[in-house]
């Protein structure tokens, strides 16, 4: 790649080792731009030196490395709350943490390091678009893990909007786009590469879709929304199942500050600890605990020999009348690959509580709200995809999705889950509504605003109204496919130009 800086030279004359190292530090410091802590310019910046790093590289071979090493700085503190499920039983697990983090980090970090070997000595588009080519690569290979895509680095930010037009995929090559700006030498042509984009954002910063009120009126439904807060470790145990069962209903049956029943009571993901089988009595309980009101809840059920993780709607009278069951599983948490045979060595999906793992549902599908409308539910990691978001049947009224985020802990994960949560509700336009087991529970409106909430760790249950939607946004219309496009060009017109050669430096070893 040609030297963006005058600091190429000492770069270049760095080993191999040092470079990765350079490139793991920069990654690192590239992940707090995610939520909790939202560090985006810092971010930024210090994505800015992952470029400078990897365009140091004297080969292809030293550049696929240094980029693999960025990946893996980057995600093995994104992710780091990937321990949390192995805490929840430390005496057999808790050995397998640091394995399971480190081979999830640089297995992720391989789409980086192909990308950046791809990119080698073609400049600084080809950068921008084999990256941005990546991350859309890791959201869909392999069931896909879109989870910390660099896009987020916007989730707290004012560009976060843009969402509705360009996707998390389009912010992703935006964050680049200002990245490699950021790097560039003099700022004067840093500014003129940077100005075409700017002025994009800033005409669709007059647009209707980022004006629009959506604000809840006086008489839009009153949800309410239960979080129990069962910590992982406690949730199953069965002397605490009554407990945790007893202060659902007690919050579904207490009064509400406005005096008004809700439309809407939700429960969040498992939070009926019996089976739908054997749950007659628990749920004729929860009924009368709603005196009329229908419910969501999240319940395991059994259909032959297979489980489900689903969803069930109760209406006023405990009828069930609609029923959903979770399609998009996490891989190794609610399933095994081949469970069957790695079940002989004792592997088994952590958040199945029953036999080897979950069956996966049907896929995407609305249910009926009473009072309400149409509704697309997620259940837990289904809010992670877009894609699976824009693969509804129609389009619905809101997102409504459950979740048990005790898996996570409470330090990033649970955070990082009401962030990309609160993009879906960017992207489509729609109002998303959240309950969480432990937080963080919480309605969130068509531009991602947090409109009400429940704080992480906290047992109770808020009142609020649904926000309005908003019109169909470009993106619900398009997906990834402009961005797919665009970063497809930058590659073409990068191919165009004249490779740089590099002489190798004796010390890239």
């Amino acid at each position: 790649m040609r030297q963006p800086l005058n600091v190429m030279p000492w770069l270049s004359g760095l080993s191999l080792r040092a470079q990765m190292g350079l490139a793991a530090l920069a990654g690192f410091v590239t992940s707090l731009g995610l939520a909790p802590f939202a560090l985006w310019p810092l971010a930024l910046v210090a994505l800015a030196c992952v470029f400078l790093v990897v365009s140091a590289a004297p080969s292809r071979r030293a550049a696929a490395f240094t980029g693999w090493a960025a990946g893996t700085g980057y995600f093995a503190f994104a992710l780091i709350w990937l321990i949390e499920p192995f805490m929840v039983d430390p005496w057999r697990h808790a050995w397998m943490a640091p394995f399971a983090l480190f081979f999830m980090s640089a297995g992720l970090a391989l789409f980086w390091g192909l990308a950046t070997g791809f990119a080698h000595a073609r400049g600084r588009l080809a950068f921008i678009g084999a990256l941005t080519l990546a991350e859309v690569a890791r959201s869909y290979l392999f069931t896909g893990f879109p989870w910390a895509l660099l896009g987020y680095l916007w989730s707290e930010s004012p560009l976060a909007i843009y969402a509705a037009y360009i996707g998390p995929h389009g912010l992703t090559l935006v964050a680049l786009l200002t990245a490699v700006s950021l790097a560039t030498r003099p700022l004067r042509a840093a500014f003129l590469g940077y100005a075409p984009f700017a002025a994009v954002l800033a005409a669709l910063a007059l647009a209707p879709q980022l004006h629009q009120d959506t604000r809840a009126s006086a008489t839009a439904p009153l949800l309410r929304l239960i979080q129990p807060n069962a910590a992982q470790h406690e949730k199953w145990d069965p002397a605490l199942v009554p407990v945790f069962f007893e202060r659902q209903l007690g919050f579904t049956e207490a009064p509400s500050a406005t005096g008004q029943r809700p439309d809407l009571i939700i429960w969040p993901e498992t939070a009926v600890p019996w089976t739908l089988e054997r749950a007659d009595t628990a749920l004729d309980m929860v009924t009368q605990a709603a005196a009329g009101t229908p419910v969501v809840l999240g319940i395991q059920r059994f259909d032959a020999r297979r489980l489900y993780n689903s969803l069930l709607l109760l209406d006023g009278t405990g009828a069930q009348a609609a029923l959903y069951d979770k399609h998009h599983l996490v891989p190794f948490g609610e399933y095994i690959p081949f469970g069957d045979s790695l079940a002989r060595f004792g592997l088994r999906g952590f958040a199945a509580q029953e036999g080897n793992g979950y069956s996966a549902g049907p896929g995407p599908r609305l249910i009926e709200l009473p009072r309400i409308g149409a509704a697309l539910p997620l259940i837990c990691y289904e809010a992670v995809f877009p894609q699976d978001v824009r693969a509804a049947p129609a389009r619905p009224q809101l997102l409504l999705q459950i979740t048990n985020d005790a898996w996570f802990g409470r330090f990033s994960g649970p955070q990082q889950h009401l962030s990309q949560a609160r993009m879906r509700a960017i992207e489509q336009g729609l109002p998303l509504v959240r309950a969480a087991n432990t937080g963080i529970s919480a309605v969130i409106d068509a531009q991602g605003r947090v409109t009400a909430s429940l704080a992480l760790g906290e047992a109770g249950f808020v009142d609020a109204r649904l926000p309005a939607p908003l019109p169909p946004t470009f993106y619900s219309h398009t997906g990834d496919w402009p961005v797919l496009a665009l970063a497809l060009l930058l590659m073409a017109a990068s191919w165009q130009r004249p490779r740089t050669t590099r002489t190798r430096d004796p010390k890239s070893r």
